[in-house]
């Protein structure tokens, strides 16, 4: 019996043990597989937000239209940054099934020197690649830095209720001595130079330091006004409004001679580029940028900073 019961025992923790190592086989193939759909699942979500490449260019085996899009405000910290369009642009021309290069505007302005900065790109663009001619589309708006660009290309094209125009530079802010005063709050400001708290919000204005300022503003009025005459020579119809900073319709801007005529991405390149089939050179903001601006945003505002605390702008 003792014999028998040896066997029966040393039987059943065979089995046991048979158990106890299917069971980790199953599960190891288990977080195996798990793994595998994870990775796969975040690898098709990095391609899906762009990143694994900031250039979404489309493949193209024949004469093209080369697209490049301009959004939204114009900045250093924007996709439409010169950082961004400057490669972008560089790329359309490069190419060399590109026939004509389309830049599509989307903007009410920005930073002046970001546009001058992409605005010289385009002519020295031009000038390098003389068969290539550069047209510019506008959707809505097309106003201050963003028109500064424009001013650079062959021609722009315009829906008749674009807006366009707003040659003029503000600085804007906030003064705050008043509501400091009710408050009983006192401003504690030491400088090193006369004007190193050059319209300070929290002091008083300063007479001198302000016209200064529109000194400065004009100076750089007068660059925009100097590249918008350059850009449209004899088509541009002067008024006194024309640099006023006002804003025109589409319509009206072609009167003005602010812009060509009226035309889309689409009829642009067939009638006037002859090449239908349009490629897209723009440089897209991925993921990773994505997260990381706004990171770097959040922990901007965590510490008391703010990117939009006054400046020169052509908006």
């Amino acid at each position: 019996m003792p014999d028998q019961n040896n066997w029966e025992r040393g039987v059943l923790e065979k089995l046991a043990m048979s158990a106890i190592q299917e069971q980790r086989r199953a599960r190891h193939w288990g977080i195996f597989f798990k793994t595998l759909t994870l990775g796969f699942m975040f690898l098709v979500l990095f391609i899906f937000m762009g990143w694994m490449g900031k250039s979404e260019v489309a493949l193209s085996t024949g004469k093209h239209t080369a697209l490049v899009e301009m959004q939204g405000v114009i900045s250093a910290e924007s996709i439409a940054s010169a950082d961004n369009m400057i490669p972008s642009l560089q790329d359309a021309f490069k190419d060399k099934n590109t026939q004509g290069v389309i830049l599509r505007i989307n903007s009410p302005g920005g930073s002046p020197v970001q546009a001058g900065q992409i605005n010289d790109e385009i002519r020295r663009l031009r000038a390098q690649y003389p068969n290539i001619p550069l047209y510019v589309v506008v959707d809505d708006i097309c106003a201050s830095g963003g028109y500064y660009v424009a001013v650079a290309a062959d021609k722009i094209f315009v829906d008749k209720a674009s807006l366009i125009g707003s040659v003029g530079v503000l600085m804007d802010g906030f003064g705050f001595t008043g509501t400091m005063e009710k408050l009983g709050v006192e401003r504690r400001l030491i400088t090193a130079g006369t004007n190193k708290g050059f319209l300070d919000p929290f002091s008083p204005l300063n007479a001198a330091q302000q016209e200064y300022a529109k000194q400065m503003l004009a100076e750089i009025h007068q660059q925009f006004i100097d590249v918008v005459r350059k850009g449209r020579g004899k088509r541009l119809k002067e008024t006194p409004d024309t640099f006023s900073g006002l804003v025109w319709n589409g319509q009206r801007g072609v009167e003005m001679g602010l812009a060509d005529g009226f035309g889309t991405i689409e009829s642009v390149a067939r009638d006037v580029i002859k090449a239908e089939n349009i490629v897209d050179f723009t440089t897209k903001e991925n993921f990773a940028d994505r997260l990381a601006k706004r990171f770097g945003v959040g922990a901007m505002s965590a510490l008391g900073f703010s990117a939009h605390s006054g400046g020169i702008s052509l908006r």
